[in-house]
């Protein structure tokens, strides 16, 4: 069974890197071609810098086409082992859908684990740079790094946002501080043209205080707040959590999002980021028992046909889960893990069923 293991494990492989290469550097190559004019500009006489943008995109361009490339590289891989009516004497040895699964959880295992690195690694180190060149999708959420980043900080039920500041936060400009009840009911709104830290205080000027009931607001030359301020993650200020590590989904989910978006959006990525692990496992167990199920080299366009359907189908169930995790419709766990829990059962009963025709 070894000899079977490596022959299944070398097969996937070689085609799995063909397909995802393959398709990323043709997606790469087009989007170098469609704003190569807008990326040269970025760096006037360089050529060098096409080169930096592709390795800047990569990751997020791997991360997108991995999961169906493993799919692909699977269903070819079965679909050329059933033509050749090698499929049946494996399973007559003893390799049954379950049994093959288990020898190729090595596989599932290292995908799910690149694909979990590229997204929480590779994207979030990549991302404040392709914000400030803004070309192509980035162009619409383009942020100027620097001294005038927005900052958002936190001081227990208090949101803090400011339009600009220096590189320490010590001194903000533009503040307005949402001052809530801990039941998250806002109580009132504190604008200031900008705020000096001193010590553990702030230093407000030119204050002007809101309050709710449409009482009349109260304006100040001065005040001094006293919250303990906690700052978003530098790099991750922008509250894209698609664009966050684990780290840093953690850190919002600690300070209540900093008042950007609500705290189970970062808490569905989160977990989803953590079922990207399993990934890999749930197209390999969907796969095999489909497999078996045409091992005599008969109905191979079914096969491929059935297992691409299905593919197709997780994918947009996944994405739909978590559109829905991130408004709030379900709760962040089945956002992330029905599609995976879901379809783990529909290929254990697939499994189960090809075991004893």
């Amino acid at each position: 069974m070894k000899i079977v293991a490596w022959m299944l494990t070398r097969m996937i492989i070689v085609r799995f890197l063909a397909i995802v290469l393959g398709i990323s550097v043709f997606v790469l190559t087009l989007e170098i071609v469609s704003y190569s004019n807008e990326i040269l500009a970025l760096d006037a006489g360089n050529e060098t810098i096409l080169l930096k943008y592709i390795l800047l995109r990569a990751p997020a361009t791997l991360a997108t086409f991995l999961p169906m490339s493993m799919l692909l590289a699977l269903l070819l891989t079965l679909t050329e082992l059933s033509y050749r009516n090698e499929v049946s004497p494996i399973w007559s040895a003893g390799a049954s859908p379950l049994r093959l699964v288990t020898m190729l959880l090595p596989v599932a295992f290292i995908t799910g684990g690149l694909h979990f690195l590229l997204t929480d690694q590779a994207i979030p180190f990549a991302a404040p740079q392709l914000k400030e060149w803004g070309v192509a999708d980035y162009g619409e959420k383009k942020l100027k790094l620097g001294e005038k980043d927005p900052i958002w900080m936190r001081s227990g039920t208090d949101i803090l946002r400011a339009a600009s500041s220096n590189s320490e936060s010590t001194f903000l400009e533009d503040v307005i501080i949402f001052r809530r009840e801990p039941n998250g009911i806002l109580r009132e709104q504190i604008v200031a043209k900008e705020a000096t830290l001193e010590g553990d205080r702030w230093n407000m000027k030119d204050v002007i205080v809101y309050y709710r009931e449409n009482l009349p607001p109260n304006r100040l030359d001065n005040l001094v707040y006293s919250g303990a301020m906690k700052p978003a993650a530098a790099g991750a200020r922008s509250g894209d959590p698609e664009e966050m590590n684990v780290s840093d989904l953690n850190y919002f989910i600690e300070n209540s999002g900093f008042g950007i978006r609500p705290t189970w959006v970062y808490e569905t990525w989160l977990l989803k980021r953590i079922s990207l692990f399993f990934t890999p496992l749930v197209m390999i167990a969907l796969c095999i028992p489909l497999a078996t199920k045409f091992r005599r080299g008969g109905g191979i366009g079914m096969l491929f046909a059935v297992g691409v359907g299905l593919g197709f189908l997780f994918f947009v169930t996944d994405g739909v889960a978590v559109t829905m995790g991130e408004v709030g419709f379900v709760s962040p766990w089945m956002a992330a893990w029905m599609p995976v829990l879901s379809f783990g059962a529909l290929a254990t009963g697939l499994g189960l069923r090809m075991d004893r025709v």
